[in-house]
């Protein structure tokens, strides 16, 4: 029988916003990381690091899930988790360089505080603790080869990289979500938090892209227009899609919830995360190059960025949609056309922003996410109103 005290919904606690904030500077370091490496494998060694700040956060986010943030032990453990991040962050810029070695030690100490949380949790509930223990080889042994990857070559030090990563992801595979408890409404709203925190980052990369500068007609309009594009990342996601993950996540139960929530939040928010993350490097260029088409690397960054946030939304509802089926009578609609054929229009988008001024490529960015925010509100004017009326 699922623990009750695990059922409850609670919201997010000022000590997890308090712990966010480190990861919202270290998302700014892997945007900055990128912009000073504006190379395919300096692109590639960026998002390496965002997979692993993304799981080091995601598993903070579990924990808060179980266990009292604010109670004595577990505050304590969360302050150290924090300072061990922040080093963390402090050497995104040097991973894969100078600082290699100390991003690996702070690494491994992020993930062994939130394993010893986790233990703390499991005295309370002999099936969290079961499910802990199935966990933490790999959680262990994934930062470590990321720890050895600081004394490799660097070609070693990718592909290390790369193993750590997949040692990692597959942990939370193991045991099929059985002993794992979390509270609905608490970790969507957790994850929500989130991707404003990621779309946050777009304005501090319009601040940065115009620092500096005079601010010419042409540097404004890129800026306005990067919000009117944030503004529909946004509307995108809050307006049904959070909405109807929670409402799904809340109808399952045991097992089956912890497999849907770890699929749909833990998985499938990363590449909409990364896709902002790329989106903000490209608009950071477009802001210092409004006049000038944009080079390969920052054009692919402003679209495909994007036709990956929408990618993922579509890999959301696919999720979502295979839970449905499974668990009800209910025949939902299939994934829908707008998202998929948005993503599609984005990488289509990418050979008119190597041509075109790039304030000429953000205008046509921003009217085609606009297009489908009105496709949402039109085509599937009574569903929006059915689910965002049994919003939980």
């Amino acid at each position: 029988m699922d623990d009750p005290r695990a059922e409850r919904e609670h919201r997010v606690t000022p000590l997890e916003l308090f712990f966010d904030l480190v990861f919202v500077y270290a998302i700014t370091q892997v945007t900055q990381l990128m912009s000073r490496d504006p190379t395919w494998p300096g692109v590639g060694r960026g998002l390496l690091v965002l997979a692993a700040l993304w799981w080091a956060w995601t598993g903070y986010v579990w924990l808060t899930n179980t266990l009292e943030p604010e109670e004595g032990r577990v505050r304590a453990g969360m302050f150290a988790g924090m300072a061990a991040m922040l080093v963390v962050a402090l050497a995104v810029p040097g991973a894969f360089g100078a600082d290699a070695v100390l991003f690996g030690v702070a690494y491994l100490l992020v993930r062994l505080f939130n394993l010893v949380l986790d233990a703390i949790a499991g005295k309370r509930d002999p099936g969290l603790l079961r499910a802990v223990m199935r966990f933490a080889p790999m959680a262990t042994i994934g930062p470590a080869i990321i720890l050895a990857a600081g004394f490799a070559g660097d070609r070693g030090q990718v592909a290390l990289w790369v193993i750590a990563l997949a040692v990692l992801y597959s942990g939370a595979l193991i045991g099929g979500g059985q002993g794992w408890r979390l509270s609905p409404a608490h970790f969507a709203e957790r994850y929500g938090l989130i991707v404003i925190i990621a779309l946050g980052e777009s304005v501090v990369a319009i601040g940065v892209g115009a620092a500096g500068i005079s601010l010419t007609p042409g540097i404004v309009s890129a800026a306005v227009l990067g919000i009117v594009v944030m503004a529909a990342l946004w509307w995108a996601y809050f307006d049904v899609v959070a909405v109807l993950g929670q409402r799904q996540v809340s109808e399952a139960s045991g097992a089956t919830r912890a497999r849907l929530a770890r699929d749909c939040y833990s998985y499938l928010h990363l590449p909409m995360i990364a896709g902002i993350v790329l989106f903000a490097l490209g608009l950071k260029e477009t802001i210092e190059h409004v006049r000038e088409p944009l080079a390969t690397i920052p054009a692919v960054a402003l679209c495909g960025g994007l036709s990956l946030y929408f990618l993922a939304h579509v890999g959301l509802r696919v999720r979502l949609v295979y839970f449905i089926r499974r668990v009800t009578t209910e025949r939902p609609g299939w994934i829908g056309p707008g998202r998929l054929a948005t993503a599609i229009g984005m990488l289509a988008l990418i050979p008119a922003a190597l041509a075109l001024p790039a304030l000429t490529a953000l205008v046509l960015v921003a009217a085609l996410c606009w297009a489908l925010v009105v496709w949402d509100v039109i085509h599937y004017r009574e569903h929006r109103i059915e689910v965002r009326r049994v919003r939980p």
